[in-house]
């Protein structure tokens, strides 16, 4: 699995991920202040499972017809330690019931029960 981390995603989960053996890249490193549509762009053409704390790339999938098949991560957590998207991610990612390709995954945490809450939405063929 390829991932590439947006550039509102924390750099020291970003580090945690390449450690753990994955594939990843940084927006913010490799391609400082480009587009959401060409941070989209290049996971089409890379095949990467974009990471982000921008609902934006919602949007470019089901209103602008982008499709990113790999899929997208967003993160819609706050008050969140800079490791947690990371360990999120990898323990999501050993789960044979969670699958990233095709869809848009929401991960959200309940407010009053600090439970995690995941929502995927399938991405339009």
């Amino acid at each position: 699995m390829k991932f590439l981390a947006d550039e509102n995603f924390p750099r020291t989960s970003y580090l945690r991920i390449k450690q753990a053996g994955f594939d990843i890249l940084s927006v913010g490193k490799d391609y400082a202040g480009i587009t959401d549509e060409s941070v989209m762009r290049i996971a089409i053409e890379e095949g990467r499972v974009i990471l982000t704390f921008d609902s934006d790339f919602g949007r470019l999938i089901f209103e602008y017809n982008h499709k990113p098949e790999s899929g997208v991560v967003y993160f819609r957590l706050v008050d969140f330690s800079l490791e947690e998207p990371a360990d999120l991610l990898l323990q999501l990612a050993e789960e044979a019931n969670v699958l990233f390709e095709g869809y848009l995954t929401v991960i959200d945490r309940d407010a009053e029960t600090g439970q995690y809450k995941i929502r995927q939405r399938r991405i339009p063929k």
